[in-house]
């Protein structure tokens, strides 16, 4: 039975984390909208989800270890760095989740343990 790898997290996201979710979400909102949604979600509390659920809600295809990004979170798990949760926004019209920061640490926690809670913010 392979040993399980132990997921440490950070209280709070990092601060690069929100320029770098400002980034994608500009690609899908327009600029007050995109302003708005990172003003909320600094001010949300932090919840958790299992992986397979958040990856389950955003639709999206888990990235491969191979992935340059993936292998470097990978890498960080097997060292016992704490990861930086995830920062979501639900979009209603398309019953989706965007992940707007962290598909990543997604794709990295994911590979070592689908069911793990992954603390988040979301709207």
């Amino acid at each position: 039975m392979q040993k399980r790898l132990d997921l440490k997290w950070l209280a709070e996201p990092e601060e690069h984390d929100y320029p770098a979710a400002e980034s994608y979400l500009k690609l899908l909102f327009d600029d007050k909208t995109v302003a708005s949604l990172l003003e909320s979600l600094k001010r949300n509390p932090i919840t958790s989800f299992k992986a397979k659920d958040i990856f389950r809600a955003s639709g999206l295809s888990l990235l491969g270890i191979s992935n340059s990004h993936v292998e470097k979170d990978l890498r960080k798990i097997r060292e016992g760095t704490k990861l930086s949760p995830l920062l979501l926004v639900r979009d209603r019209d398309h019953a989706k989740v965007i992940i707007a920061d962290g598909y990543h640490r997604l794709c990295a926690v994911y590979s070592v343990d689908e069911d793990a809670v992954i603390p988040c913010k979301i709207l």
